[in-house]
């Protein structure tokens, strides 16, 4: 389905956002914040229409109102459909650029179409951003080959999306923002144009600079989550706490923290190791602790599946005949978000098919329709508990915190045991943690 605004002219818009996904949706609504006029460009028509009518089919605090308000007040325009019109002076793209699946190499169709569609509604006064996280030499080596075809001198830039699940609303308004550009003069006009969102712009000396920024930043955080779970599986093989050891090592130390054991997920982390290690291959170069620590990153789920099924025979249940609960299907519990892109539940719910009899499965933000897409029988966090055998706690909600765990517990079938991957419940003696033997 086609907005309204296919029939009009679109230069009266501020900025065109192409890609209405998870960060075009938030970079729209905190451009529509500071009072822009905002066009969003979709090619699936199904999303366009909603979001053309103000709905929004994620989760990010702040975000709804102001899409729901701008498409009301026509502040907010989205269309399916580009073709045959003028661009608005400003227009970035922020389409995904995912793995492929059971792969390690980046999928960059989408930019590849952004890139044409953009190029023939564009001039040589229409200054492109591209903000979707690429292999470095992309936006040189794909974008700007599409823009010159049509531009002489295209006005091209690399601005990375740098926001977390949660709280994008706030960091897109607060956090620096890297710009790199083709050009001085196009580096100047996209430096200008996130002032009027951030207020502050870090400039870098190229395109192939700011796509770096981006990878580096996610590796590093991939780098050191892995390492506490490195932590967690020296202790847990020592037969050591690894809380123990990590809090008592970070204790008033005036070095680095070192990160509390858990799962890595999320869209970038577990996305942009391979998107750095695909830059660096012609290079004949492979990054290899962030390749390490990737690595160790996805074994947990596995991990932690054969962890429970190994204890649940040890108390002489097969796992066969078993029930267990999973429950945080979202990659992360805090701050809170509906967002399942590499989250642990996927690849700990292949491991568990035909292993156990039944899986059971909870979120308290993931909708019920679409736990059962991925396999799992939707219930209440009562009903999961109440004659499961094994209940594995995937991500940190805060509600956990506020639950009668005793009493949940008290309902489940022997031998009770809980995998409690970030320590939010109350220590018992069948709760199992990561890092701990």
């Amino acid at each position: 389905m086609q907005s309204r605004t296919t029939q009009q002219d679109f230069t009266p818009f501020d900025v065109c956002v192409v890609g209405m996904g998870y960060v075009g949706v938030t970079l729209a609504a905190a451009l529509l914040s500071t009072g822009k006029r905002v066009l969003g460009y979709e090619s699936d028509p199904a999303v366009a229409g909603d979001l053309a009518r103000g709905r929004l089919r994620l989760a990010e605090p702040g975000v709804a109102e102001l899409i729901e308000r701008a498409a009301a007040d026509g502040t907010l325009a989205v269309t399916a459909d580009l073709a045959g019109h003028r661009l608005p002076p400003v227009v970035v793209i922020c389409v995904g650029t995912p793995i492929a699946p059971g792969g390690t190499t980046p999928e960059l169709a989408h930019l590849t179409a952004a890139a044409e569609a953009v190029a023939a509604g564009a001039d040589e006064n229409t200054l492109v951003i591209v903000r979707s996280t690429v292999p470095v030499g992309t936006t040189r080596e794909l974008v700007l080959p599409a823009l010159a075809r049509r531009i002489p001198e295209p006005l091209l830039a690399f601005c990375p999306e740098r926001t977390i699940q949660g709280k994008a609303l706030a960091e897109l308004l607060s956090l620096p923002q890297i710009v790199g550009g083709l050009t001085e003069e196009a580096t100047k006009l996209a430096a200008g144009f996130f002032t009027t969102v951030s207020g502050r712009v870090v400039p870098v000396s190229s395109l192939e600079a700011a796509e770096l920024v981006k990878l580096v930043n996610n590796c590093h955080t991939d780098l050191i989550y892995g390492f506490g779970n490195e932590v967690a599986l020296i202790a847990e093989k020592l037969g050591l706490d690894a809380m123990e050891v990590i809090t008592s090592a970070n204790a008033d130390y005036p070095r680095p923290d070192l990160s509390r054991p858990g799962f890595v997920g999320g869209s970038c982390l577990t996305k942009d190791p391979y998107l750095l290690a695909h830059s660096l291959a012609r290079h004949q170069h492979t990054p290899q602790m962030v390749m390490a620590a990737r690595s160790l990153n996805e074994s947990l789920p596995r991990r932690v599946g054969e962890r429970v099924l190994d204890a649940l025979r040890a108390e002489g249940q097969d796992p066969r005949r078993s029930t267990v609960l999973v429950s945080g299907f979202a990659y992360k519990g805090r701050p809170e978000t509906d967002d399942l892109r590499g989250a642990p539940c996927v690849p700990l719910l292949e491991f568990l098919r035909g292993k156990v009899d039944r899986v059971l499965g909870h979120d308290f933000v993931i909708t019920p329709d679409r736990i059962a897409s991925l396999g799992a029988q939707p219930v209440t966090i009562t009903e999961g508990f109440t004659g499961a055998h094994a209940a594995i706690l995937l991500n940190d909600h805060a509600r956990y915190g506020e639950l009668p765990a005793d009493e949940l517990i008290s309902r489940m079938s022997p031998p009770a045991l809980v995998y409690d991957a970030w320590r939010v419940l109350p220590q018992t003696t069948r709760t199992m943690r990561l890092g701990s033997a």
